[in-house]
């Protein structure tokens, strides 16, 4: 059986080639079998993102902070979703949240 880390390492091939569909799946098999793998949720963020979900890009992005509250990077990440989200939908509540979130990044520096 694959470790995470090696799982991860598919995805992120899946992923580079522009299999968007398989490597999300390969990541929502590992935050099935391990929760607390923050980076899954990034990654899956970033695809959700690419692929126009934001909603479910931002859930990933806040999913990653509460894993690790004091990882300043994951907030970045966070930001910079809610202001992809904001480009895509045009909802000004993302505003405020891109803006909190780095602040938070910022203050973890």
């Amino acid at each position: 059986m694959q470790t995470v880390k090696e799982r991860y390492k598919e995805a992120e091939q899946l992923k580079n080639k522009g299999d968007l569909d398989g490597a999300k799946a390969v990541l929502e098999a590992i935050i099935q079998d391990s929760p607390e793998h923050a980076l899954s949720h990034l990654t899956l963020a970033r695809i959700h993102t690419a692929q126009g979900t934001h909603e479910k890009a931002c859930e990933h992005a806040a999913k990653a902070c509460e894993l690790e509250p004091n990882e300043g990077f994951n907030y970045t990440v966070l930001s910079v979703t809610y202001q992809k989200a904001w480009a895509g939908t045009q909802d000004q509540r993302y505003i405020q949240l891109a803006e909190e979130a780095l602040a938070r990044a910022r203050m973890l520096e």
